[in-house]
This record gives C-alpha cells, sequence and structure tokens, in this order.
C-alpha cells in the first residue's frame, strides 16, 4: 500500500526529498532554513537537536533537516542520513580558521554509506561580510575537486537578504528533475 501511495504521489510530482543542513555553529543553518520558509528573517538562538520544514519550489516539496552543529552534536549527524537526497553544508564564508574543520566534516560525510547518492550544495554564507572568502576560494580550501563520487555546487549566498538562495533551490530541484 505505501509503495502504491509513493507511486501516485510521485506521478503528481509531490514526493518529498530528504534534505539535511549541516555545518559548524553559527554559520547560519537555521536562519537559511527560515529564509527559505518564510523569506523574513528569524531570529535564532544555537540549534540543539535539530529543527524540520518543508520547502516547496515550484511543485517540488523538499523535507529539510537543520541539524545543530555545535562539536558534540556533529556525531549524531549521522543518525540523519538515511534516505538523505540532498546535503546543504553551509560555510561561514568569514571564518578561515575553521574552514579545515569544515572540510574535514564535509570529507566524513561523504565517505558515508548513506551519503553514497546524496548530492551536495555548498553554501557560502555571509557574503555581505567584509573580507568574506569568495565561492572559489572556499572551492580550494574544501578540495571540492577532488569530490568525484557525488553531484555538487557550491553557491555565495547571504541568509540576512536570500540572495543566493533561489539559485542554490533551483540547482536542487535540476538534480530532482534530472533524476
Amino acid at each position: 500500500m505505501g509503495q502504491l501511495v509513493a507511486k501516485v504521489m510521485g506521478a503528481f510530482g509531490s514526493r518529498e526529498h530528504k534534505v539535511i543542513i549541516v555545518g559548524l555553529d553559527n554559520a547560519g543553518k537555521t536562519t537559511i532554513l527560515y529564509q527559505l520558509v518564510t523569506r523574513e528573517v528569524v531570529h535564532t538562538c544555537p540549534t540543539v537537536g535539530s529543527n524540520v520544514e518543508e520547502v516547496v519550489l515550484r511543485g517540488t516539496h523538499f523535507l529539510v533537516w537543520d541539524l545543530g552543529g555545535q562539536e558534540t552534536l556533529r556525531s549524531a549527524w549521522s543518525s540523519y542520513y538515511c534516505n538523505t537526497e540532498f546535503v546543504i553544508l553551509v560555510i561561514d564564508s568569514s571564518d578561515r580558521e575553521r574552514l579545515p574543520a569544515t572540510r574535514e566534516e564535509l570529507h566524513k560525510m561523504l565517505a558515508h554509506e548513506d551519503l553514497r547518492r546524496a548530492a551536495v550544495l555548498i553554501l557560502a554564507n555571509k557574503q555581505d561580510v567584509k573580507d568574506s572568502m569568495t565561492t572559489s576560494e572556499i572551492s580550494r580550501l574544501l578540495t571540492l575537486g577532488s569530490i568525484k563520487d557525488h553531484a555538487w555546487h557550491i553557491q555565495g549566498c547571504c541568509a540576512l537578504t536570500g540572495e543566493g538562495l533561489p539559485a542554490g533551490l533551483a540547482w536542487m530541484q535540476s538534480r530532482v528533475a534530472a533524476g
């Protein structure tokens, strides 16, 4: 019965696509999630555990899990990986010191069996901050060019204004359409 419902829902394009938003603490994950949902800035506090919201883009439904990024919570990320189609990695483009830790977390995630088919959207947040890193600099420092077995895209953005977020979602939707 469940497969029948899934097929019928798929025929109408309303199948939900599971997305996880990850990144180090204070990168802007929750602000991005609620910018996508409400198109407004929502004042947030550090996420302990997760937030979940549905984001719909032109008939494509994404079920988005925002996972806390504090160091003590990162080991729990893997419990959310099952059936994940997209990983959104949020980077604080002004935080050069912690980019090596982000790179380590990214490559550890991509090696996980449950994410073997997941596509990765890297959102280079805080592009509005003076002296923030460019997407090409972040790409080089994260060694994105070495990622051969996952589709990936890097997109500059600003969570406060929403700039860049529609382009990132459009890339995800194009991956759904191509799949």
